[in-house]
Formats: structure tokens, C-alpha cells, sequence
């Protein structure tokens, strides 16, 4: 009878975690549009890597949106027409496109002000050409993650996101692959090939452990595991691994949802009253909203010493 009762109370816990993994979701965001390191490293090899992320991504069919820096499409103080045309390619494949500011800019650096006009200056290409396919701007990722250094800065921001017709796109699964990218480029540029096979052997299973960690995140915080939205920038070590990422999520149960789908979770409306000067993910937002301390936030994983020596990066 122990017997019997032990194996039905192994298979409803089996059951049990099977329902949670079958419910996993996660929206893909990739940002840096149209290429992170654009305009300071052009490198000479962009149409390739452009024409491999587009491959990589298309290849899923899942949904997924880029935030675009229009700051990037100019060189010599003139908008590429090539550049331009990389942003076409993400609409004229099926995704979406999202505002990150024309620059690249930091709100608790340049204040609300000019925060403003640099969004507004950001959809001066960005929204003809969301208007030659139907759309309009209408999804906002703030640049580094800060998102005001004060409750009224805030509630400003969002009024003024609001009037424009923009809703900002959270992240919950934060992570530094844009470190990676920048070992990855010198790695590239130096021609060694070994690097290269090293960077994108480790690579996945650093993203992995940020996943696995913001899933406990979830738990922790609301005792389930809610829609993810998952950060990541438009570079070489995103086309490369793009495939091997997507088979990450998939192994964990993760089907793939668009933004509106996320933000429908109740989680979403959280209280969030962060205001320290840097972007932590939204599950810590509202983990210190509810004055969780030190503890709760511990665990979380890095980014190896050998990776930031690389990429010249002193600190994530």
C-alpha cells in the first residue's frame, strides 16, 4: 500500500512539473537595431553577419521584435541607405519594430527633457516605415535599462510614452550577452578561431543558467512561473547562436509569445517604484518594490572573468 501511494505521489509530482514546464512562455526582444556595435565598429563583414541573423531568426518562425537606435543608420552625418535597409529586412520578414531612442541614451544621465526629444528624433525613419506596412510605433525600451531617477520622472515618462502611443517593453531575463558580443568581434577581427569556438561553446550555457535563475526568480516572487520576456542585442554572437538558444528554451518547455501576450499576465501590473541608477530586470524591480532584501537577489549568475578580459569590460 506504501508502494502504491509513493508511486501515484511520484506521478502527480511528475505531472505537476510537467504542467509547469508545458506552460512556460517567453517574448523574444533583440535590441540595437540595426547592428549594436554600429556607428562607433562598422565592421567590414556586416552584410554577412546581417544576412546570418536574418536567416537564424527566420528560420524559428516565432515571434520576435527589435528596438531600433536610428542613431545607428547615420555615418558622416547621413542616414545608409543599406543600414535603412537592414531595418526593411526585420519588418519584411514578419517581426516588429520598437523605439530605443535615436542615440542610445541614458535617462538618469541627460535627463527627462532631452530623454523626450531623443525618443521623438528616434521615429523619424522608424515610423514611415512602420506606416508602409501597416503600423505605427507603438512598443518603448528604455536604453541601458534605467527607467528614471525619481517616482515623478516616471510617471512623466510613462504620461509622455502614452500621449505618443507607446507602451514600454519590460525584461525579465537580463543578461550580458552584449559582453560576449565584443570578445566575439576581437575574436573575429583577430582571425582566431579557436576564441571563436570557445566563446560560442560557453555561450549557451551562461544564457541558460539566466534563464534557469529568472525562473526561480518567478517562483519566488509570485510562486509560478509567469511570461518571460527575454533580452538580447542584434550582433555577431546572437546570429551565430541564435538557433542553439531557441533549442535551450524549447528543451525547457518554453513556447514563444508576443509582447502583448506577456504583458496580459497580471504580473505585469506590479507595483514597480525602482529608481536606483541602473536597469536591473523587472522581477528585481518589483522584488524591491516589495522590500525584499539582499538575499533574495543573491545567486544570480555572471559572466566569466576570461570573457570580460576579452572584451575589454570591467564590470556587467
Amino acid at each position: 500500500m506504501i508502494r502504491i501511494f509513493a508511486c501515484v505521489l511520484c506521478a502527480l509530482i511528475s505531472f505537476t512539473a510537467y504542467a509547469q514546464q508545458s506552460t512556460r512562455r517567453v517574448a523574444i526582444t533583440i535590441d540595437d537595431l540595426p547592428w549594436a556595435s554600429l556607428p562607433d565598429h562598422a565592421p567590414a563583414d556586416l552584410p554577412v553577419q546581417h544576412a546570418r541573423l536574418m536567416a537564424a531568426l527566420k528560420a524559428e518562425r516565432i515571434p520576435i521584435i527589435g528596438f531600433v537606435n536610428e542613431g545607428k543608420l547615420v555615418a558622416d552625418g547621413i542616414n545608409q541607405p543599406a543600414r535603412v535597409a537592414m531595418l526593411r529586412d526585420w519588418l519584411d520578414a514578419g517581426f516588429e519594430l520598437g523605439n530605443h531612442t535615436w542615440g542610445h541614451v541614458n535617462l538618469h544621465t541627460v535627463g527627462l527633457t532631452a530623454y523626450e526629444a531623443d525618443i521623438l528624433r528616434g521615429e523619424t525613419v522608424l515610423r514611415p516605415m512602420l506606416a508602409s506596412h501597416g503600423q505605427t510605433p507603438r512598443w518603448f525600451r528604455h536604453p541601458f535599462l534605467s527607467a528614471g531617477r525619481s517616482i515623478a520622472d516616471k510617471d512623466a515618462l510613462q504620461a509622455f510614452l502614452s500621449a505618443h502611443g507607446y507602451r514600454i517593453a519590460p525584461v525579465t531575463i537580463d543578461d550580458s550577452d552584449w559582453i560576449w558580443a565584443k570578445a566575439y568581434r576581437k575574436s573575429l577581427d583577430a582571425n582566431d578561431v579557436p576564441t571563436q569556438i570557445h566563446l560560442r561553446r560557453d555561450y549557451l550555457p551562461y544564457m541558460m543558467s539566466k534563464v534557469d535563475y529568472y525562473q526561480r526568480q518567478s517562483r519566488a516572487l509570485f510562486g509560478r512561473e509567469i511570461p518571460q520576456i527575454l533580452l538580447i542585442h542584434a550582433n555577431e554572437m546572437t546570429a551565430v547562436n541564435f538557433g542553439r538558444l531557441i533549442d535551450g528554451f524549447r528543451a525547457r518547455g518554453y513556447t514563444f509569445i508576443t509582447l502583448d501576450e506577456a504583458l496580459r499576465d497580471p504580473a505585469y501590473a506590479h507595483a514597480d517604484t525602482f529608481v536606483r541608477n541602473y536597469g536591473p530586470s523587472w522581477l528585481h524591480r518589483w522584488a524591491f518594490s516589495e522590500g525584499k532584501t539582499n538575499p533574495f537577489f543573491a545567486g544570480e549568475p555572471v559572466t566569466p572573468a576570461w570573457v570580460m578580459k576579452l572584451a575589454g569590460v570591467d564590470s556587467e
